[in-house]
């Protein structure tokens, strides 16, 4: 836990607009929705467990392993319909405090997501995004709800990424 002991920011570049339209044409087709477009001030920087992605100031976007996603901020702000995981309340005390997904604690699923994947997890109630985080199974192994874990957490609501926007 708390992966982001303190956020270092470096090598802030703003990306061409050729950059910024091939990103934003891949977060668009991972997650169904408009996101930034290329005449949009987008940054790339590093930090230690993840390159982040900026539009102006705020940090809505994250490159993990080559792979691009929107962080907590950014699911909020362009409200994708896909690579969801949805957790019962129960959960979510635990997952605000940046732990784990465990399977006993999900009730449903986007379908499609394969092990390894970036997926956000929302709650039951108010499909709130909370955290983001890597797929250690695919969907249908999600569904199941078997014991152990099937998120790996990476950032959630709360922790250094999260506050850097506030």
């Amino acid at each position: 836990m708390g992966l982001m002991a303190d956020i270092r920011i470096k090598k802030r570049k703003r990306m061409r607009s050729k950059e910024i339209r091939a990103l934003s044409e891949e977060l668009k087709t991972l997650f169904g929705c408009d996101v930034f477009g290329e005449d949009d001030p987008v940054d790339v920087a590093e930090s230690q467990d993840f390159n982040l992605i900026f539009v102006g100031n705020d940090i809505l976007g994250m490159i993990y392993q080559d792979k691009p996603f929107l962080t907590v901020r950014g699911v909020l702000k362009y409200r994708p319909s896909t690579r969801f995981v949805t957790v019962d309340m129960g959960a979510v005390p635990y997952v605000t405090n940046g732990a784990d997904i465990m399977g006993p604690g999900i009730v449903d699923c986007d379908d499609g997501i394969v092990e390894g994947d970036l997926v956000w997890i929302r709650d039951v109630k108010n499909l709130v995004p909370l955290a983001i985080g890597v797929a250690l199974r695919d969907s249908e192994a999600i569904k199941s709800k078997e014991k152990g874990k099937a998120i790996q957490t990476l950032h959630n609501v709360g922790d250094k990424l999260w506050k850097t926007g506030e």
